[in-house]
């Protein structure tokens, strides 16, 4: 089956996932198996939000053959997936199982990252009848989701995948975790919140601005400090596909800039290892001034990961070893 993009909807075309098709069959959570030759109107799933992993994939693709799926490609370090997979999750539940959401953390499943060119995150694409479209990248307003979703809706109801997914209701104490009020969200200073909406509506440089004037008014502020190394990484990409990345680095490898650039698309896609890898490497390699520019970036990846990333301590002391 050829699934053919609707028109007016940023679609990349279909990624091969037949490796992870043909896995055998792993414990997912919710992924039903179809009987031979019939497609059921609704298909029972614990959950209308799954988490999908490189190991269970397979059936969450199965379960494509019926409803279609939405994959929300997403790190715990990134800000703008703060944004956008909140909103996800209350539009499949708003939907009524119309649609499944499938969450794939880019550090933990490498291969799924890979398999929907994630080469920034969050990454959005929908799986219908076994096949992949891309939708879009970066934290979009919640008007531009909602339209995708009904672009989506309309391509799977072409292709015949018009199941609903059905989750059991909660009950007992879930009931009552539903009826007790939620926990109210600390309020996000202003220029904390003016930077996330410059980051959902593209505008990089208006976030970069907003989050140095963060820093000068409290240099001890951690998460404008973060947020101006992830808008960085964000910018950097923006508009860059991840093939001519990987073809300019490889086509030059003593080229800094393509070397650089090349790490924050590794990190970016939840390649951390390898992007620093890459950057230590690199380091003998340079005069004093690459050298300092590898450390910077270096000190910044530690910033969109977060200082307390496992990964960054081993990196740090491999770094000091180099430097010392």
């Amino acid at each position: 089956m050829s699934l053919v993009p609707p028109s007016g909807v940023n679609m990349r075309g279909a990624v091969d996932l037949s490796s992870l098709v043909n896995r055998p069959p792993a414990s997912v959570p919710g992924s039903p198996a179809a009987a031979a030759g019939a497609v059921p109107a609704a298909v029972p799933v614990p959950s209308l939000t799954l988490e999908g992993t490189d190991a269970n994939f397979g059936e969450v693709l199965e379960l494509s053959m019926t409803v279609p799926v939405i994959v929300d490609l997403w790190a715990e370090w990134c800000e703008p997936c703060k944004q956008l997979t909140p909103l996800l999750e209350k539009l499949v539940a708003e939907y009524e199982g119309r649609f499944v959401l499938a969450k794939v953390d880019v550090d933990s499943n490498p291969q799924l990252t890979q398999a929907f060119q994630a080469q920034s995150i969050p990454t959005v694409a929908a799986v219908i009848g076994g096949q992949p479209v891309q939708l879009f990248n970066g934290a979009i307003p919640e008007g531009q989701v909602r339209e995708v979703l009904q672009r989506v809706l309309q391509l799977a109801a072409e292709h015949g995948v018009t199941g609903t997914a059905v989750a059991p209701e909660p009950t007992g104490e879930a009931d009552d975790a539903a009826e007790a009020p939620a926990p109210v969200e600390p309020e996000l200073p202003p220029l904390h919140r003016e930077a996330y909406e410059a980051i959902e509506r593209g505008d990089y440089a208006a976030a970069t601005a907003l989050y140095k004037t963060a820093v000068a008014q409290d240099p001890r502020d951690q998460m404008a400090i973060a947020g101006l190394a992830q808008v960085g990484l964000l910018a950097r990409l923006h508009g860059r596909t991840m093939a001519e990345i990987r073809a300019e680095a490889a086509a030059a490898p003593g080229d800094l800039d393509a070397q650089l650039l090349v790490a924050d698309l590794d990190l970016s896609g939840g390649h951390v290892e390898d992007a620093f890898d890459r950057l230590l490497a690199l380091f003998p390699t340079q005069d004093p001034a690459g050298r300092n520019r590898i450390r910077e970036r270096i000190l910044d990846l530690f910033e969109v990961i977060g200082q307390d990333d496992p990964r960054v301590a081993p990196t740090r002391s491999r770094l000091t070893a180099l430097l010392y």
